[in-house]
């Protein structure tokens, strides 16, 4: 029947991805629980294990389905891993600054692993893209997990870039391709080029689980609270007789991270100033409330953005606002 034919080929994936909306429905902008995540990457770890040692000969007696069982669950698992660290992502992620594309990608993973058709049509038969969506999904779970135990982001993005590699030691040596030797030196070599290469593109990755839990433009803050907020568009005379503006942002973080910050100042896509700022320290619902102040001068009308940014450069969140005449 046309209907048990669909329900066989979509069913799987539509409960999958439902489940999967439910889980993002539930977290909303929370954190996953770091246990969950590392239970997930052990697992996943050791099927990849059996798989590259057990494959060729399962395979060679004809075990078919035992190999398609385990790499089911195996997709199984990067759909979940995916899936736990997309409301952190989504959180620590600015729509229009670049990091948006690893945001993107994280959710192009997530959904390409919950639907069986497309992940069979156009990773299966594709090693070299499983290893790839494998190395992404373990590199973005453990940005997140490492963050979590109170590692600084930039140090959870290198360490997370050199452990997903030594991790896909087991895949370079997928059918007894290379001895265990040989498949380690790939990966430890792949690994420093990772880590340079993180380095270079730390900005296009959200600096998750931090993220701006709130943000204001006032016209000072008292008590670390702001002092006659403003929403944009902000007049130009209200600038005027204050002489500037403060921008008051609360940042989240773990507990017991600690995190250097600055505020840069944008007006027109130009940097008019830099504010180093008190190190957020994490561990507060409401967020580490910091802020800086801008003296304007006239012409005071235009549009302005102010960038929440890690000492190492990543963007954690950004305030916009617009005076006028």
């Amino acid at each position: 029947m046309p209907l048990l034919r669909w329900v066989k080929r979509w069913g799987i994936s539509l409960f999958s991805l439902s489940l999967g909306l439910a889980t993002l429905f539930v977290f909303r902008r929370g954190l996953p629980h770091v246990g969950w995540i590392v239970g997930y990457l052990l697992l996943l770890w050791l099927l990849i294990v059996v798989v590259a040692e057990l494959r060729a000969p399962l395979e060679s007696k004809r075990q078919r389905l035992v190999v398609d069982a385990v790499d089911y669950v195996i997709q199984s698992l990067h759909h979940g891993l995916l899936l736990f660290v997309l409301p952190a992502y989504w959180a620590s992620t600015t729509l229009d600054s670049v990091n948006v594309i690893f945001f993107a990608g994280v959710v192009a993973g997530a959904l390409i692993t919950a639907i069986d058709p497309w992940y069979a049509a156009i990773v299966h038969p594709r090693p070299w893209l499983n290893q790839i969506l494998l190395g992404f999904s373990i590199f973005a779970a453990l940005n997140v997990a490492l963050a979590l135990v109170r590692i600084k982001p930039i140090f959870a993005l290198e360490g997370a870039a050199a452990l997903s590699l030594l991790a896909m030691t087991p895949v370079f040596r997928d059918r007894g391709a290379l001895t265990w030797r040989h498949a380690y030196s790939r990966a430890v070599a792949l690994a420093v080029v990772a880590m340079v290469a993180v380095w270079f593109g730390r900005a296009a990755v959200p600096p998750a689980p931090l993220f701006v839990a709130r943000a204001t433009v006032a016209r000072g803050v008292t008590n670390l609270e702001p002092l006659e907020p403003v929403s944009s568009p902000i007049p130009a005379s209200s600038v005027a007789s204050w002489g500037g503006l403060t921008a008051y942002t609360a940042v989240y973080a773990p507990a017991g991270l600690e995190q250097a910050i600055s505020h840069q100042w944008w007006k027109d896509g130009r940097l008019i100033g830099i504010a180093p700022l008190s190190p957020v320290r994490g561990g507060r619902k409401e967020g580490f409330r910091t802020y800086s102040r801008r003296d304007l001068k006239p012409p005071y009308e235009g549009r302005y953005h102010v960038d929440v940014v890690t000492a190492s450069g990543q963007l954690i969140g950004r305030l916009r606002f617009t005076v006028v005449p």
